[in-house]
């Protein structure tokens, strides 16, 4: 058995903006970055949702699915994620019945719970602006359930609309996202597959066996499924990793620090963490030449019992990150796709 068939990997875009580029430059480079995805063989491409932030230009997943779908063949596209809180849950399954219909058994819904930004833009956010929106995810994810599933009770107002989604028969493969166990339960409960983000929080080796051992079989899985979010970034050399990770770890110190930045130059990076200590580097990163992220990549699987990884890496130049991840592939041995419009030898 080859590797790869053994551990799936997958891509989180985060459409970082380097330092002196543009959102529009980043989101170019998602197109990129997508299309070397699907050819490289990797699994699922999903994209990630932050507002209101220097750093990053992905506020609109839903925005974006279509576009890597159309430009890509084979690979799975998907939000990773949704923030639900933000919006109704009949608009998102109208949107995402809409992808699953236009690209069908490719679309992935995954949904979280998470702002995705600052309490202000959170805030702005909102429709309502006469008070704080509710904490009512559990209640706003069975609803969008229901819609996708046409499970809506027949007594409830809302029951036609179910059959209204545009997609249909097609629709997306819903996920919950988490990091911490509060996600695992729920997802766990409802029999949803779930991916946990160790990129936030790297302590997530006992959520993730609480949800395995909780999980209760439904109409939607019979055993669990769970991919682990993952920070990595792969190099020639572990000194040359180690030195692009570096724009990574200072955008981030800024952005707990209340003072968020774009993606900033390694040599710049490498003289702000020079003042301050190793502890400040939180996140865990996966780091180093090919074999080294390899051993990496496979021990973090293994200790989280999970047979996919969806890999998230951020530099401040976009040839390095998409240098990573064509590095990793051919580590991991990954099946290449043919490219589109590759015509077969007679």
């Amino acid at each position: 058995m080859s590797i790869s068939e053994r551990l799936r990997l997958s891509v989180l875009d985060q459409s970082p903006i380097a330092e002196g580029q543009s959102g529009s430059d980043a989101l170019a480079n998602t197109l990129d970055l997508a299309r070397a995805a699907a050819a490289l063989g990797y699994h699922r491409y999903w994209v990630a949702e932050h507002h209101g932030g220097p750093m990053l230009a992905g506020p609109s997943p839903e925005a974006l699915i279509g576009p890597i779908a159309a430009a890509t063949d084979g690979m799975r596209v998907g939000s990773g994620g949704v923030m639900l809180p933000h919006y109704s849950p009949l608009k998102v399954a109208e949107t995402f019945s809409l992808l699953a219909g236009l690209f069908p058994g490719r679309i992935d819904l995954a949904l979280g719970r998470a702002a995705g930004t600052d309490p202000l833009t959170t805030f702005a956010l909102q429709r309502d602006r006469r008070q704080a929106a509710p904490d009512d995810f559990p209640a706003q994810l069975a609803e969008l359930l229901a819609y996708l599933e046409d499970r809506m009770p027949p007594e409830h107002p809302f029951a036609r609309l179910a059959r209204t989604l545009p997609g249909r028969p097609e629709t997306p493969e819903p996920w919950l996202l988490g990091s911490s166990e509060q996600s695992a339960i729920w997802a766990a409960e409802l029999g949803l597959p779930y991916a946990f983000a160790d990129f936030i929080n790297p302590n997530g080796v006992p959520i993730a066996r609480r949800y395995r051992e909780s999980f209760s079989p439904s109409h939607r899985l019979a055993v669990p499924s769970q991919a682990v979010g993952v920070w990595a970034l792969c190099a020639d050399s572990e000194a040359e990793a180690q030195r692009l990770a570096a724009s990574s770890r200072m955008a981030m110190i800024k952005l707990r620090a209340g003072e968020p930045i774009a993606v900033p130059p390694p040599d710049e990076a490498l003289r702000f963490l020079a003042d301050r200590s190793s502890a400040a580097h939180r996140r865990r990163m996966v780091l180093g030449d090919a074999e080294q992220v390899r051993a990496g990549l496979e021990q973090l699987a293994a200790d989280y019992g999970a047979r996919e990884l969806i890999i998230v890496t951020i530099t401040h130049e976009h040839a390095a990150r998409r240098r990573s991840y064509e590095l990793i592939a051919e580590a991991f041995e990954l099946e290449p796709r043919r490219e589109r419009g590759a015509v077969q030898a007679l």
